[in-house]
């Protein structure tokens, strides 16, 4: 989810909720605390140089529990960041301890924004011996174009 889609998603609901990956909602409570801009400028294991931008979300939940964020003063934070920070739209990133800090994707169901896992990936999987995936082929779907649906001059024989 793009720094623009957020803003959009927020004009849709009355109440802000975060969902973890694993259906668990975020604290009623949370805060906002960042917002924020992140770059990554490195170095893959091939040797190709790269760069990466996000903007971070940061949630934090304490025990002020009668705290609520609405969707109009997070649009707010969210406009007041963009403009002193000159943000770009660029995915969101969004930062949440647990046990230790996580780092998630977003998305949005209509009602929940949910916090979808993220994944390592190896970005030189030529240089390092990585085989390529290769797309499966149904047996079934073969043994069938085999049975008596090819004919001379068809070119499947």
């Amino acid at each position: 989810m793009k720094l623009s889609e957020i803003k959009q998603a927020l004009e849709q609901v009355n109440q802000v909720k975060f969902q973890l990956p694993n259906g668990e909602e975020v604290p009623a409570h949370f805060h906002v605390t960042e917002i924020g801009n992140v770059s990554k400028h490195f170095i893959d294991c091939g040797g190709t140089i790269r760069k990466e931008a996000v903007i971070n979300f940061q949630l934090f939940t304490d025990t002020d529990y009668d705290h609520r964020l609405s969707n109009q003063k997070l649009k707010s934070i969210i406009e007041l960041s963009a403009s002193r920070l000159d943000l770009e739209d660029l995915e969101i990133e969004v930062e949440y301890q647990a046990d230790t800090i996580g780092k998630y994707g977003l998305a949005f169901d209509g009602q929940y924004f949910q916090l979808t896992t993220k994944q390592t990936d190896c970005l030189a999987k030529e240089k390092c011996g990585i085989p390529e995936k290769k797309s499966g082929v149904r047996l079934s779907a073969l043994s069938a174009a085999q049975n008596g649906s090819c004919e001379p001059g068809a070119g499947c024989c």
